[in-house]
């Protein structure tokens, strides 16, 4: 029968392989540890399934009642016999289809759905039906190895793990994983153990790792992904311009791509500006001070002649000139050239004749008697108005906005323990 499963994110992968091991045995030292009892088989062997009847279908059995104090005569107390109770009939757990417990499930928090995979094999099952996991955030968790191995094979599509201590995923597969946006921003973790990660990952459409060092393994490895759309490489270091060039070449979908302080030579700049893709509409080379010369910008607009929003920040090498090349870019909307400082205010009065830009950042440029005189000069432009660039990057806006490229989470690590337990209990409850 075909299985109708509630999808929050829904997925267009059908070529992967539902099955799932989940290794369970030290899972009951961690509930315990909370306080919720483990049910085991009774002595003829049953499974331990939850037998309660849902609703009684049988008429009411003879009740016994309970004579109580003079003053309280009115009240009786009923008790059903022991023996009547075990045999009323009625509908079990068991007799619930895989669809309502799947929909059931769908409610649970990430902690209860963990809790309900010990009742029995069958539970078991359906806890980890890839339905269930299609999104997974663990934000700013301290992950010890084996975790991530665990987790992500279950079906996940989107992940959201940044700030985090990541250890040795410790796959236990060689299967692709069927993630697609993946955030791992300013989290802790090696190198090689961010390879084995990534060396998985052939259908990834949206990817942040800011602020890591990676490998020329690791460039390649995203290479194999020609889905990506948004990349977000800010800040990162160790790799080659040569890797570089062939990532930028293969990843010919890129919309969004922020390459800005990285740890990029001149020779990084080049290869950036002759080999990005065509396709990119916002692009994020800020950084680069005397690396990102007046050349690169002409030939990097010739390559990109769609951009919506081009920032090139703290780049020193820049002059008015290159505002010619400003000039073509035909849909261009935001402009960054925050601490462009061979650009003087006076040049700036220059951009208002681009008739489709609605934004301009220039901090660092003017003053702030300039600021107002330039917001005179300049109504239809908005000056100023945003300290930090949204370019591919995963999360934008409030701290409390959790959201991952606009996709919300279902499944959150919000499990009330402290800081110090928290290792200790994952370990539990996946090794």
């Amino acid at each position: 029968m075909h299985r109708k499963h509630l999808q929050e994110i829904p997925s267009s992968s059908s070529n992967v392989s539902t099955s799932f091991t989940w290794d369970s045995s030290k899972t009951s030292e961690f509930l315990s540890g909370m306080g919720v009892s483990v049910l085991k088989k009774d002595k003829l062997g049953n499974e331990n399934t939850p037998q309660e009847p849902l609703m009684s279908t049988s008429p009411c059995p003879p009740q016994k009642r309970q004579k109580v104090k003079e003053k309280e005569k009115d009240f009786v107390i009923v008790r059903r016999p022991r023996m009547l109770r075990e045999a009323e009939s009625g509908v079990s757990w068991d007799a619930l289809p895989d669809e309502l417990l799947l929909a059931l499930f769908a409610y649970l928090p990430l902690k209860d759905l963990l809790k309900v995979s010990l009742t029995c094999k069958r539970w078991h099952r359906l806890s980890f039906d890839e339905s269930l996991w299609q999104s997974l955030d663990l934000t700013g968790r301290n992950l010890p190895p084996g975790v991530i191995g665990q987790l992500l094979p279950a079906g996940v599509t989107v992940f959201r793990c940044p700030r985090s201590c990541i250890g040795d995923p410790l796959f236990k597969t060689s299967k692709p994983l069927r993630v697609q946006h993946m955030d791992l921003s300013n989290s802790t973790v090696s190198v090689a153990d961010l390879q084995s990660i990534l060396c998985l990952c052939e259908k990834l459409q949206n990817l942040s790792l800011e602020g890591l060092v990676l490998s020329d393994d690791i460039i390649k490895s995203i290479a194999k992904n020609p889905s990506l759309m948004r990349l977000n490489l800010c800040g990162c270091s160790g790799f080659s311009a040569e890797a570089l060039e062939l990532m930028l070449t293969s990843c010919a979908m890129l919309d969004e791509l922020n390459l800005s302080w990285c740890d990029f030579t001149a020779t990084h700049v080049k290869a950036a500006v002759h080999h990005v893709t065509s396709k990119v509409t916002q692009l994020n080379l800020s950084g680069y001070r005397q690396n990102l010369q007046i050349a690169d910008v002409k030939t990097l607009v010739e390559r990109c002649p769609s951009l919506i929003h081009l920032d090139l920040s703290d780049s020193v090498m820049l002059k008015p000139e290159c505002f010619q090349y400003f000039h073509q870019l035909v849909f261009l909307k935001h402009l960054c050239l925050s601490r462009c400082y061979q650009v003087s205010p006076a040049a700036l009065v220059k951009l208002g004749e681009i008739p489709t830009l609605k934004t301009l950042q220039v901090f660092g440029i003017v003053t702030d008697s300039s600021l107002q005189l330039l917001k005179e000069t300049l109504p239809d432009i908005k000056i100023n108005c945003s300290h930090f660039t949204t370019i591919a990057r995963p999360t934008v806006g409030s701290k409390k906005n959790h959201e991952i490229w606009g996709i919300t989470c279902r499944l959150k690590c919000q499990f009330s323990l402290k800081l110090e337990e928290f290792p200790l209990w994952i370990q539990n409850c996946f090794s």
